[in-house]
């Protein structure tokens, strides 16, 4: 590596050739100016590397300090070639901006670094928003034309082997940190190809976050915490953003290490701590539409898998009917999430799912299987102030003719919003024993009865 750079440093026209590369930009605005710049560098750098330099770029086993340095060398000299191109004072954010180009995300890669920022939207090349403590703002970063944007979300398919193009217009994805990432081109997309990036931090959220947050009490964190070592089944449910993967990584945290977890997702984002986990994550059909492996297909196949635990990353459609058929079939203590506004809707959505499946069961039959499968529902909810809450911790007991009969343990009670348009509320319990106090029990796991006593008198209505 250090003989690399030693060579970048012998005379220019063995190197990198003389050539003008800020003419004829007079008209154009600074901003455009400085984007051609940098796109006429970047490309410049590329060609002239020669073979042993591009070996370095893409050698895995070279830390990204190694290849920043050749970057910044390569940088340095053209700018050097031409002193007037760019101000001093922009060299140093012109490097950085090609590193970028080179070994990250392009224009978005700071923000991807900035810790303040939950999700990045990108709607089409020259518009691309960011969430900060729940609230959207539009930036000034923008790619330079649509070919650009298209280079960088094939840089964030290929390590996946996942594609898209106007046969396959759509597709779900990751990055390296596991930050989940969906991608609309055209035709579907009228403005452009949309690339949606929601962030995880970089060191998983505890319970104890979550508490700080004002996400949930300390009373609902520990009855959670009993209700997984007791290998309750449990659904959290909620809207797009409202914290259900972050919910469900909690929630797994309290799973024993002595324990065999398999992780079933479309692209894989849960992060879990535990030494004995298997990662499963389904496949899109290729380009010949075959080879396409479901996240039903997954469920099937963990259940010969030998898990203690089956955690599904979400259920949309017919895995719901193998879900439940697990739960009810030995595997206590799974764990999924669903789209739902309530913990009634969930139930729904989950008899919707199942007939998805294929197969024609009375409702009736339906209802007994979940109401045998599911034991606790949590409800998350985004708040209008940004802030994502636990509003329902509710208990799915047995039927009653028909129905499915839930009854509510922990709410969230909201009173009022304050002079800074943030909720003000409290987390109260509804003074009622679940039913399965008994699997507490039977696991050795002690909860106060404290828990279930009510401990504010508040209208819920």
């Amino acid at each position: 590596m250090s003989a690399l750079l030693e060579r970048l440093g012998r005379p220019a026209g063995e190197a990198i050739r003389q050539r003008p590369i800020f003419a004829g930009r007079q008209s154009e605005t600074t901003e455009d100016a400085y984007q051609e710049l940098k796109l006429d560098i970047h490309r410049r750098i590329v060609d002239e590397m020669n073979a042993e330099e591009q070996q370095v770029l893409s050698g895995r086993d070279n830390s990204r300090e190694q290849v920043e340095a050749l970057i910044t060398s390569y940088c340095n000299r053209v700018l050097d070639e031409n002193p007037f191109a760019v101000p001093r004072g922009e060299r140093a954010r012109m490097v950085a901006d090609i590193c970028d180009e080179m070994l990250g995300l392009g224009p978005v890669e700071p923000l991807l670094k900035d810790e303040t920022v939950t999700e990045v939207m990108i709607n089409g090349p020259k518009q691309i928003f960011v969430e900060r403590m729940g609230k959207l703002a539009l930036t000034k970063v923008q790619f330079h034309d649509e070919a650009h944007l298209m280079n960088i979300i094939e840089r964030i398919l290929s390590p996946l082997g996942r594609r898209v193009d106007e046969a396959s217009p759509l597709v779900d994805a990751r990055l390296a940190d596991g930050s989940r990432v969906n991608i609309i081109i055209q035709p579907l997309s009228l403005v452009g190809p949309c690339v949606t990036i929601r962030k995880f931090s970089k060191t998983p959220l505890s319970v104890e976050n979550l508490i700080s947050f004002g996400s949930m009490s300390e009373d609902m964190a520990e009855f959670l915490r009993a209700c997984v070592k007791a290998r309750l089944n449990v659904l959290v449910s909620g809207g797009t953003g409202s914290g259900k993967t972050t919910t469900l990584n909690v929630l797994s945290s309290f799973i024993p290490d002595d324990e065999r977890i398999v992780t079933i997702e479309d692209a894989a984002e849960l992060r879990l701590q535990q030494q004995h986990v298997v990662t499963l994550e389904a496949r899109p059909a290729n380009i010949e539409g075959k080879g396409e492996i479901t996240i039903r297909d997954l469920v099937r196949n963990a259940l010969r898998m030998r898990p203690d635990r089956i955690i599904v990353g979400e259920v949309r459609s017919g895995e719901a009917l193998d879900m439940l058929q697990a739960m009810n079939t030995g595997h206590d203590g799974s764990l999924t999430t669903a789209h739902a506004n309530s913990p009634r809707d969930a139930l729904s959505r989950l008899e919707t799912m199942v007939l998805m499946a294929g197969m024609e069961l009375p409702v009736r039959a339906i209802r007994e299987q979940v109401s045998s499968a599911i034991d606790l529902i949590l409800q998350q909810s985004r708040i209008q102030d940004g802030s994502r809450k636990v509003t329902y911790i509710t208990e799915v007991q047995k039927m009653e003719g028909d129905t499915i009969v839930l009854q509510d343990l922990f709410r969230y009670v909201q009173t009022s919003i304050d002079e800074n348009g943030k909720s003000v509320g409290t987390f109260v319990s509804t003074g009622l024993q679940p039913s399965f106090l008994d699997k507490f029990r039977l696991h050795g796991v002690e909860v106060p009865e404290s828990f279930f006593q009510e401990k504010q008198n508040v209208d819920y209505m």
